[in-house]
Order: structure tokens, then C-alpha cells, then sequence
């Protein structure tokens, strides 16, 4: 019979078990080992088999985890990409620099970036738009935005992703439903976060001796112009397709 035999561990840099996590950031013990499985926080320090210990890092990546999810609604997909450019897809100064454009920008920019997001009923806005349960559900799937539980067991979403629901709603009702297998809106989401990843280091890369001033002046007269881009660059694909059929 093998005996197991505990490894020391030094209680000044990791001082928590599982239960003082648990306790300290008000999280099931199920939902920690959740983010643990899917990266978003770092494995403890393991003693034995069945035991850990961790440190301050985690308990602060638990919490940050949860303010993105309870105050910026923001989904686990949209989590992990916020988590990976803390740790390593932007250098210290590439982070100062964002942090100095943000204060820099126009409120109709930055307003939704921080603070606690305004809320309302998704069983409310599902029934107002026309969107059932496997849609909504499907959405969130799909990582488009997130859903929390609020007072009384309601379900929540953020008000100003709203529009997202009334959105998928449209094209359902313009006959691209899922019972067809359309996926309109997933096939963009891909497009649109590979295009932001590629914007934003080549952004970062290239303006980083730029004064944090003239970045936001740049930023704030060149996004229209981007969106307006993307509409009909879209739309002229389409024609373009249609020219040669």
C-alpha cells in the first residue's frame, strides 16, 4: 500500500484552502473548480491528492472574475480574452498606454467601459422582441453576451445588450431561423473578434510613442469611419456575389 505522503507548503504565500476561497469570495466551491478547468484561474499550490492551498493572486482573479460577470455583464468568452491581455498579450507599457487613451476619450466611447451596468428582465425583454428560451440561450452560448441571476431567481441581462436579442429576433422573423440551421450572427461574432484582435496590437504596436492624446483624438475620428466601412464593404461583397452568379 502506497502512502501519500503531504508536500510543505510555506502558509505566508499561499494561506488559503479551498474553503477560505470559497468563503472569501462568496463562490461555490463548484464554480471555482469551473474556472480552475477552464483556465480563467490558475491552479493552487497542490499538498496532496485532494488538497491545495492558494494565494492572494487567486482570490484577486476570482473577484475580478466576478466583477466582470456581475458589474460588466460580460461573458466567459469575453472574460478569458480580457484575463489573457492582462497576463500576456499586452506588455506594461502597451496597458498604460490604454489606460491614458481611456481617460482621453469621448463618454459616448468610455461610458459603457467601467461602472455598474444598468439591468432589466430577460424573460421580459425575450416575450417584447419575440425571442424564445433556445434562442436566448443559444446566444449566450454563443458568448454575444452574458446572463446573471438577479433578486427572486430572475434571470438578467445587461439593458444595453438589448439590442442584440431584438436583432436575432428580425432575422428570425425574416426566415433565418434556427430550425433552418442559420447561424448569421455566430459566423460574425468570429469575424468581428478576429478583426479587433488584429486592430488593437497593430494599433498598440504602431502609436505606442504617440502622444495618449493624439491616439484618442485618432481613435474617436477614425472608429465611424471603420463601422462605416465594414456596412458597406459588406454590402458591396454581396453585390459583387450577386454580379456574377
Amino acid at each position: 500500500m502506497t502512502v501519500e505522503v503531504a508536500e510543505a507548503v510555506d502558509r505566508h504565500d499561499w494561506p488559503y484552502r479551498m474553503k477560505d476561497l470559497c468563503d472569501l469570495s462568496g463562490l461555490p466551491r463548484q464554480a471555482i473548480h469551473f474556472y480552475i478547468h477552464e483556465g480563467l484561474v490558475p491552479e493552487g499550490h497542490k499538498t496532496g491528492r485532494n488538497m491545495a492551498y492558494y494565494g492572494e493572486s487567486h482570490l484577486a482573479r476570482l473577484r475580478l472574475i466576478q466583477k466582470l460577470q456581475d458589474e460588466q455583464f460580460l461573458p466567459l468568452k469575453a472574460i478569458r480574452a480580457v484575463l489573457d491581455e492582462q497576463d500576456s498579450a499586452f506588455s506594461p507599457a502597451q496597458r498604460r498606454l490604454i489606460a491614458d487613451v481611456k481617460q482621453r476619450l469621448s463618454p459616448a466611447i468610455t461610458s459603457k467601459a467601467g461602472g455598474k451596468r444598468e439591468t432589466v428582465d430577460a424573460k421580459a425583454a425575450m416575450l417584447r422582441l419575440g425571442v424564445d428560451r433556445k434562442d436566448f440561450d443559444e446566444l449566450v452560448s454563443m458568448g454575444l453576451f452574458a446572463a446573471t441571476k438577479g433578486p427572486k431567481g430572475k434571470t438578467l441581462i445587461a439593458k444595453d445588450d438589448e439590442w442584440m436579442l431584438e436583432l436575432w429576433g428580425n432575422l428570425c422573423n425574416a426566415g433565418f431561423s434556427r430550425e433552418l440551421g442559420f447561424s448569421l450572427l455566430a459566423i460574425a461574432e468570429e469575424a468581428v473578434s478576429s478583426l479587433f484582435a488584429r486592430e488593437s496590437q497593430e494599433l498598440l504596436a504602431k502609436l505606442a510613442q504617440v502622444p495618449a492624446d493624439q491616439v484618442a483624438g485618432m481613435i474617436e475620428r477614425a472608429l465611424p469611419l471603420v463601422n462605416t466601412f465594414l456596412v458597406r464593404y459588406h454590402e458591396t461583397k454581396i453585390r459583387n456575389l450577386l454580379a456574377v452568379v
